[in-house]
């Protein structure tokens, strides 16, 4: 099938099989590698993307399903500067990863969040954060680094 999709703000258009997942396709015809597979089942938040603006499981969707989507992967997140997104800098800055595989579906879950909620507080952005796993450490980091982006986003808007 014949399908057109804006990947971090570039149109696309591509042929793919019906059965390809989103996930699939942005990684293998797009190369859009930040988006990882790790689970395949929607359990561990690793393939994280926007869709229209909405945290998705890219392996849970069809790619068909988002023809004419907006889809923004981590990719994208930084602006067109190359300067990162509050939410990459946090993470950065208060070490919120270890080996990195699960690194980008929580910052584009985190992402999600702060647009939601400007100023969550840790036992919201724990429960928000409950969909994605990491193996290598005690989330205290990624809390922190979430807390620390929702401080840099009020900064950047007072500005």
């Amino acid at each position: 099938m014949h399908i057109q999709l804006a990947v971090n703000g570039l149109s696309q258009e591509i042929d793919v099989e019906p059965r390809r997942l989103l996930a699939d396709v942005l990684r293998q015809q797009l190369g859009q590698h930040g988006v990882h597979l790790a689970c395949e089942h929607g359990a561990c938040g690793a393939c994280s993307v926007l869709v229209d603006g909405r945290l998705t499981l890219s392996c849970l969707v069809l790619a068909v399903q988002a023809d004419g989507a907006e889809v923004t992967t981590i990719e994208g997140l930084a602006g067109a500067d190359g300067a990162l997104h509050p939410v990459q800098r946090a993470f950065h800055e208060e070490h919120g990863l270890q080996c990195g595989f699960c690194t980008p579906g929580f910052i584009m879950a985190a992402a999600d969040l702060l647009e939601r909620v400007p100023d969550p507080d840790e036992e919201t952005i724990r429960s928000e954060l409950s969909g994605n796993l990491c193996r290598c450490t005690g989330y205290t980091n990624i809390v922190k680094a979430v807390r620390t982006a929702a401080r840099l986003r009020r900064e950047e808007a007072s500005r």
